[in-house]
């Protein structure tokens, strides 16, 4: 998915301090219309300015259900990545995915779509015309810098399910529960699917070197850690969770609850991110934003840093406009 907004944020991204032990921490989602005149509005809780990742997550949308007849669906353009995976998941609905590596794919619910970015790609997401109803989210994951230049590839991969308690999960990234996925990562991650039938609970065994993210699609959902630590987190909001805590309960309230669990280690290395591109510092980004532009935009250049999407029926979407200053935290 792109980042559609007219004036992106740019955001150096700096570890955080990890001296001093906090709560459970809520962030609290931003409106963000996903291209067109009918755009269809997604739910943005990472990247934000108090908090830029959790491990290498460093960007997490989340949208629907939506009704297609209404919102037209998801039509994103071909559009650049560098330095970073994407990660798509569907609670309903259907995406065809398309990229420069030839990759053609149909996302659909509970399976993983993962694109590597690596020293750059595009691609392309549209919702098929069978698609009546689209509800999922679109995460982002930072590679680490002695990663970040890999060439660029796509796979797709089915969840691996365990029943746990009250809960059913979905993992389609690293391990919990006893439930392996074989996903390829460049840093300690985790990424699951849980749901919790009304009044249901589940107490997760976490890893202690992780920071987590919990993501509610359905809730409001109760958050207790081992160190007594809690929070009541609401629909669509994102809580997030420091190191140091090795078990999570989560309960449902009076109806079904649905959330997405985020995991890793945290990131140590500072970035640059702005609209698609991250990188390690301003003339980097600038670069890649020019490459696009020229390549891609100006000449369609098949050869460039990141080729062409075959058979999509539309242009390539323009950069923004970058900022006047050069970029920096905010």
């Amino acid at each position: 998915m792109s980042n559609q907004e007219r004036d992106p944020a740019e955001l150096v991204c700096a570890p955080a301090a990890t001296d001093v032990r906090a709560p459970i921490e809520i962030l609290e989602p931003r409106d963000v219309p996903l291209g067109g005149p009918r755009a269809m509005p997604v739910r943005r809780t990472l990247p934000q300015r108090g908090r830029t990742t959790i491990g290498a997550w460093c960007f997490a949308d989340h949208y629907g259900p939506d009704d297609v007849a209404e919102t037209g669906g998801m039509v994103v353009p071909p559009h650049p990545h560098t330095g970073l995976q994407t990660v798509s998941w569907l609670f309903e609905g259907e995406i065809e995915h398309r990229d420069s590596v030839g990759s053609h794919a149909l996302v659909r619910p509970g399976e993983l779509n993962l694109m590597t970015a690596g020293r750059g790609i595009q691609h392309s997401e549209v919702s098929t015309d069978e698609t009546r109803r689209l509800h999922g989210v679109q995460l982002w994951v930072v590679l680490p810098d002695d990663s970040r230049n890999t060439a660029p590839f796509f796979e797709a991969h089915e969840a691996v399910h365990v029943d746990l308690d009250d809960a059913h999960l979905a993992v389609f990234v690293g391990s919990l529960a006893g439930a392996d996925t074989e996903v390829t990562t460049f840093s300690p991650l985790l990424g699951a699917q849980i749901d919790l039938p009304a009044d249901g609970t589940v107490l997760l065994a976490i890893d202690p070197a992780f920071e987590h993210g919990v993501l509610v699609d359905a809730g409001p959902v109760r958050i207790q850690s081992d160190d007594d630590a809690a929070a009541d987190v609401a629909w669509s909001e994102l809580a997030f969770i420091e190191p140091g805590r090795r078990a999570l309960r989560l309960t449902a309230g009076e109806t079904p609850a649905r959330v997405i669990l985020l995991g890793g280690t945290p990131f140590e290395e500072e970035i640059v991110m702005w609209w698609n591109f991250i990188g390690r510092g301003h003339d980097e980004v600038v670069e890649y934003r020019r490459q696009w532009q020229a390549d891609v935009i100006a000449q369609g250049n098949l050869d460039g840093r990141f080729g062409s999407v075959a058979d999509y029926p539309g242009e390539a979407l323009p950069a923004p406009e970058l900022p006047s200053v050069r970029l920096k935290s905010r």
